[in-house]
C-alpha cells in the first residue's frame, strides 16, 4: 500500500464496544481495518468505544488485545467515551441541562475511575431500541452532585463525538471521516450534522430473515436502520452481491463496496504436506452457524481415518456436544474450543467446512482461502460465492447435508483435485487482501470528501 492510499484526513471509527472474546468476526474485523488504514498511510486514526464498563476492564481488554497482536503501540489508538469523561468531565457537564431523572425507569450509576459517580444511565427494557430512548440520562459534578441531565444515550454520545472532533481540528483543518462500524451507533448519529465531517456506515452482517432470498422480510433490528441509510455519506458493502441486492430493493446512490482485508501468510504447505484426514470448522457455536449441519454431514462421509476438529466457543456447545455423543462419534469428532492460533490449524488441515446459514462477508472462508485450505460450504448469501469466484473450494446447495457429505467424501478421497483447488486457493483470498480492502475505502473516501455532506 502506498502512502496515499487513503485521503488526508482525521478517521474516526465508531464501535459499541470492543472486548476480547465477544462479537465473533466483528471484533476481529474492526480491529484490523483500522490497523490496515494506519499501514495505508493514515497518520491520524482513532477508534471511539462507547460501552459503560469500567476504567480497569477497558485497559484489560487493550491490554488482551496486544497480547494477540490486535494492538500495537504504533497503531491507532482505542478510546472509551466513560473513561474519558471521568478523566475530565467538563464536556459533559457543558452539555447538561436542568433536569430530573425518569421515575419509571431504574438508574445505574457509572463511576469514575477514583470510584465518584460520573453518570447514571436508565435501564430502559427495550432490548433493540434503549439507545433511542430520550431517558434522561444524571450528570453528576466531581463532589458527587448531581449537576443536570443530557437527553437519553444520543445526548451523552453526541457530545463526546462533538469534544473529540472539537479536539482534532484544534490539531488542523483536515477533514473528519467518521467510519461507523455499528448499526446503533449509526441511528444514533444519521441526524448528526457536521458541515466539514462525513460518515461511511460499514456492514458486517445479514440485513435479511429467513428464507434469506433478496426478496425475503428485512430484519426487524434493521428495518429501523434501512429508514435512516440515507443520511450516510456512504454505506460500504462487504461484498458486491449484498450491494446489488440492497440497491436493487431500496435504490440509492451511497452503497459503495468495501470489504473486510484479510492478511495472507508468506509461504504455505502444498496439500501433500498436510493431514490429509483433517478437517476443520472455526466459527462461534451459535445456531445460525448450523455446526450440526457439518457434524451429520462429516460422519455420512464416512471416509476412513478421517476426523473433524471444530474450534469456537458459544451457546451451543453443550448442544453440539450431545449430538456428538449420542452419534457415538466421539473419537472422529471433537470440539477444540477458541484458538488464538488460527493460522496453523489451516495450515495443517486438508479442508475446511461451514455450513453457516447466512453470513456478512464470510471472513474465515477467506482466512482458510489465505492459508492454502481448500473449503466446502452451502451456497448461502452473503460471502461464499463471491470468495470462491476464483476457485479454491466447492459450494453446494443450502441446507443440503446429502451434497455436503458428498463434497467432504469427494475431496477427501481425491488427491489430485484436492491439491488443485488447495493451489487456487491463496489467489482467490488476494481478492479480499488489505491493499484491495483499503483501495475500496480510499476510493469511497474520496468519493464521499468531493461532495457536500449528505446528511
Amino acid at each position: 500500500m502506498s502512502d496515499d492510499t487513503l485521503p488526508h484526513a482525521h478517521y474516526l471509527i465508531f464501535s459499541s464496544r470492543l472486548i476480547p472474546g465477544l462479537d465473533g468476526g466483528y471484533t476481529i474485523a474492526t480491529l484490523a481495518r483500522a490497523a490496515q488504514m494506519a499501514a495505508a498511510g493514515a497518520d491520524s486514526v482513532r477508534m471511539l468505544t462507547f460501552d459503560p464498563g469500567t476504567a480497569q476492564a477497558h485497559a484489560e481488554h487493550r491490554d488482551e488485545f496486544v497480547r494477540r497482536g490486535q494492538l500495537t503501540s504504533a497503531g491507532p489508538s482505542l478510546r472509551n467515551l466513560f473513561d474519558e469523561a471521568g478523566a475530565d468531565r467538563s464536556w459533559l457537564l457543558a452539555d447538561a441541562a436542568p433536569g430530573e431523572r425518569d421515575a419509571r425507569f431504574e438508574y445505574r450509576t457509572v463511576p469514575d475511575a477514583d470510584g465518584r459517580p460520573l453518570v447514571a444511565l436508565p435501564n430502559v427494557p427495550d432490548p433493540s431500541g434503549w439507545h433511542l430512548s430520550t431517558a434522561p440520562v444524571v450528570v453528576y459534578d466531581a463532589d458527587g452532585a448531581e449537576a443536570g441531565v443530557l437527553s437519553g444515550f444520543r445526548g451523552v454520545y453526541r457530545a463526546w463525538v462533538d469534544r473529540v472532533v472539537a479536539d482534532l481540528r484544534a490539531e488542523d483543518d483536515r477533514p473528519v471521516v467518521v467510519i461507523c462500524e455499528s448499526r446503533q451507533l449509526g441511528e444514533l448519529l444519521a441526524g448528526w450534522r457536521d458541515p466539514d465531517a462525513r460518515i461511511i456506515h460499514t456492514i458486517h452482517t445479514m440485513h435479511l430473515e429467513q428464507p434469506f432470498t433478496a426478496d425475503a422480510p428485512i430484519n426487524a433490528l434493521w428495518r429501523r436502520w434501512f429508514e435512516v441509510a440515507d443520511a450516510f455519506d456512504a454505506i460500504a458493502w462487504p461484498t458486491e452481491a449484498q450491494r446489488e441486492d440492497v440497491a436493487d430493493r431500496f435504490g440509492g446512490h451511497n452503497h459503495v463496496v468495501v470489504p473486510n482485508g484479510v492478511v495472507a501468510p508468506g509461504a504455505v504447505p502444498a496439500a501433500a504436506e498436510r493431514d490429509s484426514g483433517l478437517v476443520v470448522m472455526m466459527n462461534r457455536l451459535a445456531p445460525g452457524k448450523r455446526v450440526d449441519h457439518s457434524i451429520r454431514a462429516f460422519l455420512a462421509a464416512d471416509v476412513t481415518g478421517a476426523r473433524l476438529d471444530i474450534y469456537g466457543d458459544g451457546p451451543e456447545h453443550e448442544r453440539l456436544q450431545h449430538l456428538i455423543d449420542e452419534l457415538g462419534a466421539s473419537e472422529r469428532v471433537a470440539l477444540r474450543g477458541a484458538t488464538t492460533e488460527p493460522g496453523r490449524v489451516l495450515e495443517t488441515a486438508a479442508l475446511f467446512v461451514t455450513s453457516t446459514e447466512y453470513e456478512g462477508q464470510g471472513l474465515a472462508i477467506v482466512e482458510a482461502l489465505a492459508h492454502g485450505c481448500p473449503v466446502v460450504t452451502y451456497d448461502i448469501r452473503y460471502g461464499p460465492a463471491d470468495a470462491l469466484a476464483d476457485g479454491g473450494g466447492v459450494l453446494v446447495p443450502d441446507a443440503d447435508e446429502r451434497a455436503l457429505a458428498g463434497s467432504i467424501r469427494s475431496l477427501l478421497t481425491d488427491d489430485e483435485r484436492r491439491a488443485e483447488l488447495a493451489e487456487q486457493a491463496p489467489a482467490s483470498a488476494a481478492r479480499w487482501s488489505p491493499d484491495a480492502a483499503m483501495a475500496a475505502l480510499g476510493e469511497a473516501v474520496r468519493r464521499v470528501l468531493a461532495h457536500s455532506v449528505h446528511r
